[in-house]
């Protein structure tokens, strides 16, 4: 199988709804909720760069998640909860692989301490998985950040904590 290629995005637009979904599934995670969401904004938005186009959707998700919307709150969840779990060996888009590569370094011990922290994790905030822009930190950084996240227990930082990673703001 050959690794998708982004089209020029001047091109965007014109691309039919398969391929705008294949483009959202490249830049993010597989998400019928997030194609739901985002497909008609690529066929009737300009983008003068992929940046862009992953701030716009950005907006979205935001919106989402200030909504006072009980079913946008479980929208939004869905899209959030399409990320992976950090140390997954099976992940669908380029982006996770090459994170999740990093992170599945070290030993058995460590990947355990992982997998039950996402356990706890996903209890603590239910419909949504860790996410944070791994980009050289080392698994134990991550996991302590895990731990004060699940300490802090605030759902909604939660919430935007993933939006901002998704869209990839402020890393």
């Amino acid at each position: 199988m050959s690794a998708f290629q982004l089209p020029p995005t001047a091109g965007v637009p014109a691309l039919s709804t398969v391929e705008r979904a294949a483009v959202l599934d490249a830049l993010f995670e597989p998400c019928t909720a997030l194609h739901t969401l985002s497909l008609d904004l690529l066929h009737t938005k300009m983008f003068d760069s992929y940046n862009d186009l992953i701030a716009s959707v950005g907006v979205q998700l935001t919106e989402l998640s200030e909504s006072p919307s009980i079913s946008d709150t479980e929208w939004l969840d869905k899209i959030l909860g399409a990320h992976p779990r950090l140390g997954e060996k099976k992940v669908e888009s380029a982006q996770s692989q090459a994170e999740q590569a990093q992170l599945n370094t070290g030993g058995e011990e460590e990947a355990t301490k992982l997998r039950n922290l996402n356990v706890k994790y996903e209890e603590t905030f239910p419909g949504l998985k860790y996410v944070v822009f791994v980009n050289g930190r080392s698994r134990p950084v991550i996991m302590e950040n895990m731990q004060e996240r699940i300490a802090r227990g605030d759902i909604k930082l939660e919430r935007l904590e993933a939006i901002k990673v998704r869209a990839r703001v402020d890393k």
